[in-house]
């Protein structure tokens, strides 16, 4: 009951919540939170930090409908207390899980709400262009998740500007005067190497390889950089999203035994981290799947993409892994029937899983190999 110490009872139950978690006790680290969460609202500054707290909690055991709630209330608390820059990282937060959850009839409005919260903020011009940061990588990985390739590169180009305008400015040390709004979503350096991320995203889908390996090695370079001074996992998972990329590219361009290095490489990194390779186990067999095929030993590849399709629940890569082992059925030749049962799965005229152009594009040109080859020239065609 002592006056002016909420701020040690939240940081208490905060702390104690993170505990529990690395002992792998959520389910009390939860009910610990919400109460916190419940007597902090005089308290803005921790009772949005406990939101979101709890939000991630809720998204590290993929209850992602929970995380949205929370983050909805937290943007509405933070609108109530005045603060409108919270306010959009509490939507961007929830726009980010819409986005993973595909429900993209609510992504639309909610985006189109934080372009308007984020131009009329006016702020400490930081806070400002890292806002515009998080709200344009959403925008790019939307449309890459679609595969809309063109639609990328206006957002991609003010992405770009954005990071060099960031890059320019200094950090002020002077606080805001609303508490609400002592948030940062990311550091300027790792928002650096998310854009370069985003980009060779858009390089691979758009087919320039030799734009790919660039950025691939600029944002490697920086991470080899950030990684002495800091321990932060994000930096970990954008090591692994790089070298996946990059072992496409350069199995494209006839690099095996590079490839296979890196995908050691990936190996090791998820080693290290449990989250990680429960993440990217589908990944990884997928790699080592069109790894392969590189090199002709089509029963390997054919045990790596059915243990990634056991592994993964994600359909963008389980449309990916299926071309992929249709691929390797019309090689072999003798492997009808499996062919026809994974084709019927994959039929871009109807019962299509994903939205993604580029992956209905494979989809039709496999059906079209498999036509081909059994000489039906006028359906391949």
């Amino acid at each position: 009951q002592i006056p002016q110490f909420e701020d040690v009872k939240f940081e208490a139950a905060s702390l104690l919540s993170e505990l529990y978690c690395q002992e792998n006790s959520v389910d009390t680290a939860k009910p610990l939170l919400r109460k916190a969460i419940q007597i902090s609202q005089q308290t803005p500054y921790w009772h949005c930090r406990l939101l979101f707290q709890l939000a991630q909690l809720h998204t590290l055991e993929k209850d992602l409908v929970s995380a949205c709630d929370l983050l909805g209330v937290g943007a509405e608390y933070a609108r109530v207390v005045g603060s409108e820059y919270t306010r959009a990282l509490f939507l961007l937060s929830k726009g980010m899980l819409l986005l993973m959850e595909r429900k993209l009839q609510e992504v639309h409005p909610l985006l189109t709400l934080c372009g308007q919260i984020v131009e009329n903020w006016q702020g400490n011009p930081i806070q400002k262009e890292s806002l515009r940061v998080f709200f344009l990588v959403l925008q790019v990985t939307h449309y890459l998740d679609a595969g809309q390739v063109k639609s990328v590169k206006p957002c991609l180009k003010q992405l770009q500007q954005c990071i060099q305008t960031i890059s320019t400015l200094h950090d002020d040390e002077i606080l805001p005067s609303n508490p609400a709004d002592l948030f940062h979503w990311l550091p300027k350096e790792h928002m650096c190497v998310l854009v370069y991320l985003v980009t060779v995203m858009h390089s691979m889908q758009a087919g320039y390889l030799e734009k790919a390996q660039k950025y691939t090695d600029k944002a490697l370079m920086q991470l080899e950089k950030l990684k002495m001074l800091d321990c932060s996992p994000i930096l970990s998972s954008f090591q692994v999203i790089l070298l996946e990329h990059i072992i496409m590219c350069r199995l494209v361009t006839g690099h095996k035994a590079t490839a296979l290095q890196e995908i050691s490489q990936v190996c090791q990194l998820c080693q290290q981290s449990p989250r990680l390779f429960s993440n990217h186990a589908a990944q990884l067999h997928t790699l080592l799947g069109l790894y392969c095929i590189s090199v002709n030993c089509m029963d390997n590849a054919e045990a790596q993409f059915t243990t990634a399709l056991r592994l993964t629940t994600h359909q963008e890569l389980w449309a990916f892994i299926v071309t992929n082992l249709a691929s390797v059925y019309i090689r072999e030749g003798n492997r009808h029937q499996e062919l026809y049962s994974l084709l019927e799965r994959i039929n871009p005229d109807h019962n299509f899983p994903v939205s993604s152009h580029c992956l209905r594009a494979a989809a039709f040109y496999i059906r079209g190999l498999f036509s081909f080859f059994q000489g039906r020239y006028n359906e391949a065609k």
